[in-house]
């Protein structure tokens, strides 16, 4: 049973074999730059050759510009504004003589543990 080869299969066959012919070329000068001991960078297409490049307009370049030095702006903005540090919290007379206190008795408690064990 023969098949018909129509323009859409045929076209769509030279698309593969641009692709594979692309990716070998890609590949032949990898192994070239090798031989060379990688003195020159391989000169590797990187899109098909049938796709073409979108160019931009000045109008959106610098919509994109404007934006990008608005991000910065507000960026250094926050960054000029330093936070209030918290106060320092002191500690009172009558908490720092608690705290000597309950120091005192733990050791006292420890070193009379430790003279209870040495004597027995």
């Amino acid at each position: 049973m023969p098949t018909k080869l129509t323009t859409e299969v045929l076209t769509a066959a030279i698309g593969g074999l641009e692709i594979q012919k692309t990716r070998i070329d890609a590949q032949i000068a990898e192994i070239r730059q090798m031989l060379d001991g990688g003195s020159k960078p391989a000169a590797v297409p990187s899109e098909p050759p049938s796709r073409k490049r979108r160019k931009m307009s000045k109008a959106g370049r610098a919509a994109i510009a404007a934006a990008q030095r608005k991000r910065w702006a507000d960026s250094k903005r926050q960054q000029a504004v330093p936070e209030s540090p918290k106060p320092k919290r002191k500690l009172s007379a009558a908490g720092r003589r608690a705290i000597i206190a309950a120091t005192k008795k733990r050791w006292a408690a420890k070193r009379a543990e430790a003279a209870r064990q040495a004597g027995a």
